[in-house]
């Protein structure tokens, strides 16, 4: 049976009003010490009125050394739960359903916030500045029990499932790499030792949540560097998870110091420029039936109708657009296809830089000039 963007659906028994998904970004709203914030819950809940299907958070810490910038959403110790509950109580009070994010930045932790050397599977020269400490095993297992008991963290604060970050250069995604795991151990060489870390945070994910909760996963189809993870390793390891009990995979790319294509590109104005993963996705479609995720430039209704319905993807997921229009879902319901009005400029991540948090300046700029 052919399926379509508004039916429901579900994830390992997450049921969802459709198949829209609004992917995880970092707003730069959370408080210093990483917790939910009023403006925080706000957001989501504005999300959630607007009648996407499924929020996946902000990315949220799982260690300390893990945070990547300021107004990132921690959910490294327990204080964290408080403030989380609040921001899934007023999703669901929207009839949708939350996904918290998992993540640890790994090479690109932020020192100046966290105190700490960042820790990376290697520790390589001439990506950034600064010194990185390479991983012991103890960190390994660290950080492996830091994910599982953030994953817990979540589920009492009452998320619908939560989302491992494998993509864009964060840790896990550096581990996969071979750009930057240059590791002589279990952990590196062939690409069934630079997946190992993932596989076995999945295993601790589950272990600490259980079989009939949601775990997804947000990774890299390839880095857009010569030295760094290719599309035929993407599938081999995106049918590893598959076989190891992985719930959804979401279809990425890019890297924060990748020379020409970054995970948010630039300019998408035209269809042909939208869903610029979608290759991968087929490739990965066809190795593993898998629940997939799309990420990547979605903007016109049609095009991810005609994605959902050929199989490609079970999901369609979209950040940008949804800063800028947070209703464009139920906008499409109610009969006005015509595309997002998201440029693609990425400007509504400066706001978020200065510490004001992430909006459409675009938007702003356009409203101003009306009055």
């Amino acid at each position: 049976m052919t399926k379509t963007l508004f039916e429901p659906s579900e994830i390992n028994g997450m049921k969802l009003q459709n198949r829209f998904v609004r992917s995880a970004t970092w707003e730069g709203l959370a408080a210093d010490d990483g917790s939910c914030t009023p403006p925080l819950v706000e957001l989501m809940e504005t999300l959630a009125a607007g009648g996407v299907g499924l929020i996946i958070s902000s990315h949220a810490y799982v260690q300390k050394v893990g945070q990547a910038g300021s107004g990132q959403l921690g959910i490294h110790n327990d204080d964290m739960i408080s403030g989380l509950k609040e921001m899934t109580a007023a999703v669901h009070g929207q009839k949708s359903k939350i996904v918290c994010q998992l993540a640890h930045a790994g090479f690109f932790g932020n020192e100046k916030l966290s105190g700490q050397t960042p820790i990376a599977p290697s520790a390589i020269d001439g990506i950034a500045k600064g010194m990185r400490k390479e991983m012991t095993a103890d960190d390994i297992e660290r950080v492996i029990n830091a994910f599982a008991t953030a994953a817990r963290r979540a589920k009492v604060a009452g998320f619908d499932g939560i989302q491992i970050h494998g993509a864009h250069g964060y840790l896990l995604s550096e581990f996969i790499s071979p750009m930057f795991n240059q590791r002589t151990d279990e952990y590196g060489g062939s690409i069934e030792n630079r997946a190992r870390l993932p596989l076995a945070v999945l295993q601790a994910i589950r272990e600490a949540v259980g079989a009939d909760y949601p775990v997804l996963i947000k990774m890299n189809c390839k880095d857009f560097t010569d030295e760094g993870l290719q599309p035929t390793e993407f599938v081999q390891v995106g049918k590893m998870l598959a076989d190891a009990g992985i719930d959804a995979i979401e279809v990425s790319g890019g890297l924060p110091v990748s020379p020409k294509t970054r995970p948010s590109q630039l300019g998408v104005n035209k269809e042909e420029q939208e869903a610029y993963f979608q290759e991968e996705a087929r490739a990965l479609r066809k190795k593993t039936d898998v629940t997939l995720i799309l990420v990547g430039g979605n903007r016109s209704y049609h095009v991810a109708e005609s994605l959902v319905a050929e199989g490609v993807a079970d999901f369609i997921s979209m950040s940008r657009p949804l800063i800028r229009e947070p209703h464009l879902i139920n906008r499409w319901k109610a009969g006005d296809l015509t595309k997002a009005t998201c440029l693609s400029d990425n400007l509504c991540f400066m706001p978020a830089i200065k510490g004001d948090g992430i909006y459409c300046v675009t938007e702003e700029r356009e409203l101003s000039k009306e009055k």
